[in-house]
């Protein structure tokens, strides 16, 4: 089956590792509920995800089932950032959905080798679900969500994604949306509260700081994402982060990851 050239999800997938593991009570944020009001207690009916906090308490009646911590790269997602407090999928009259549910319980009940590497492609499959139910609702408040959400906007948020180390001048994107000049530079404001071209730069500099992670050569990375040279691609890094590549490098992932990426997506 030939995939769809404008795919609104994969590329940030491509880029953004899902990891998912069991989790106690308060350090949960994915969550599967059995059915209540007569409906069977132990069988799956929803899943509720909260991609800024972890789940609320739950009463001692509340028909749980299973409990896990989804890490999809953070803050430093700009997809995650854009999400509600909280995304939730019926498996009621979705075949589908009830049979992922019920596959994610059997492997984590039964615990067998390799059953946290299921965990995490299952969810990864669910959670997809839950983007795409979220992303056919609509979104009210701006953010990449609403973006993803305008068909029109959607093709050319998809080519940025794809290929961010092109010049993409604003006209070639509004013949992409299928829009005039004026409507789409508008649109896209309205929709993602940003310019085409702040969007670009600051998804070029979210993909630039994980490649500095790795330990990509700052030259390379530069080269990658379409700046001339490494001083133009660290002005521009200092600009998005408040320092520059080397600096970044050296710090802790844990410090960097909690500071840097969170002033990357507020900004």
């Amino acid at each position: 089956m030939k995939l769809s050239r404008h795919d609104r999800l994969s590329a940030l997938f491509s880029h953004f590792s899902l990891s998912v593991s069991p989790a106690p009570a308060g350090a949960r944020n994915l969550i599967v509920l059995g059915g209540a009001d007569g409906v069977d207690r132990f069988s799956p009916h929803r899943v509720v995800f909260y991609p800024h906090r972890h789940a609320p308490d739950l009463k001692a009646d509340a028909p749980f089932l299973l409990g896990l911590q989804a890490d999809f790269g953070g803050l430093a997602n700009p997809l995650m950032s854009a999400l509600p407090e909280e995304l939730s999928l019926l498996a009621e009259n979705d075949g589908e959905t009830e049979l992922l549910l019920r596959l994610l319980l059997a492997e984590a009940r039964a615990e067998r080798c390799g059953f946290g590497s299921v965990l995490s492609r299952l969810a990864e499959v669910l959670i997809i679900r839950l983007l795409r139910h979220e992303i056919e609702r609509g979104a009210t408040e701006a953010g990449l969500l609403a973006g993803l959400a305008d068909s029109r906007l959607s093709r050319c948020i998809v080519a940025l994604h794809d290929t961010p180390e092109r010049d993409w001048r604003n006209d070639e994107l509004a013949s992409i949306a299928g829009l005039s000049l004026s409507r789409f530079a508008q649109l896209f404001r309205v929709k993602l509260n940003l310019s085409p071209q702040a969007y670009l730069r600051r998804w070029r500099m979210t993909l630039a700081r994980q490649d500095i992670a790795r330990g990509d050569r700052i030259k390379a990375i530069a080269r990658r994402y379409g700046y001339g040279s490494s001083e133009a691609f660290a002005k521009a890094f200092h600009r998005q982060f408040g320092s520059n590549p080397m600096t970044m490098r050296h710090e802790r992932p844990e410090s960097a990851a909690s500071g840097r990426a969170a002033a990357a997506v507020s900004r």
